[in-house]
């Protein structure tokens, strides 16, 4: 099986490259219309839960405990993320994000998921 090229970006880089556009959260992103990302999907329940993300916060000292309460959430959504690999076909995907941080963000664990799935 050939692995799906699966990159994140944050929204608000222009020009953002092309590919399978996902928005990876689940509140729609300040000061953008829609029309400005042109997406392909978005899947709010790959997204973190409205609790975890308002848990995390953003601090990075919460990060390490973020991505494994994450990755329990996106285990139960594991055929809307199969999903989603099989609806880009072999376009690279690219995961958009609003976050500030790009070391620690929600994007990043859904990236690093659809990639483990996508493997087997």
């Amino acid at each position: 099986m050939e692995t799906t090229k699966i990159e994140t970006r944050r929204v608000y880089e222009c020009p953002l490259p092309s590919g399978y556009r996902v928005l990876a959260e689940r509140l729609w992103p300040r000061g953008l219309r829609k029309s400005d990302l042109d997406l392909a999907a978005w899947p709010k329940d790959l997204a973190p839960s409205t609790e975890l993300r308002q848990w995390f916060g953003h601090d990075p000292e919460r990060w390490e405990e973020f991505r494994q309460r994450y990755w329990e959430e996106l285990q139960s959504h594991r055929d809307i993320a199969r999903q989603l690999l099989e609806d880009a076909k072999s376009q690279p995907i690219l995961l958009l994000y609003a976050a500030h941080d790009q070391e620690h963000n929600g994007a990043l664990v859904l990236r690093d998921f659809l990639r483990q799935i996508g493997a087997v």
